[in-house]
């Protein structure tokens, strides 16, 4: 866990029913920077900063597909989920809170979890 923000890792995911507001790019640039992983490569902030995106890469479809699992199991267990693009040793992953329609701590919590799954090079 030493390549994310333990703050981020150890919170939970609270619910998000709308009547929020979505962070604002500066706000999310900020998360972002909480992210250790973001500095190498790691979750980008995309679409005007509506949301975040990381591309994962993996020595083989199994692989790629036991980090989904992983992800997954993060996705139900926080209940914030993510799109997911996968195949043949590669995976996306991609966060929006579509209730406020951009960003929430939910996106950079979930993402910091994530990372700790972060595969071997």
């Amino acid at each position: 866990m030493s390549s994310t923000d333990e703050t981020l890792v150890n919170k939970k995911c609270a619910p998000c029913h709308g009547g929020v507001s979505a962070l604002t790019p500066a706000e999310a640039q900020k998360m972002l920077g909480r992210l250790l992983s973001s500095d190498k490569g790691g979750w980008q902030l995309v679409e005007d900063g509506k949301a975040i995106k990381r591309e994962f890469k993996f020595p083989d479809f199994y692989r790629a597909m036991s980090f989904v699992n992983a992800v997954a199991h993060i996705a139900n267990v926080e209940d914030h989920h993510p799109d997911i693009e996968c195949g043949w040793g590669y995976a996306r992953i991609r966060y929006q809170t579509h209730a406020v329609g951009g960003l929430h701590e939910n996106d950079f919590i979930c993402a910091a979890k994530i990372d700790t799954l972060e595969p071997a090079s």
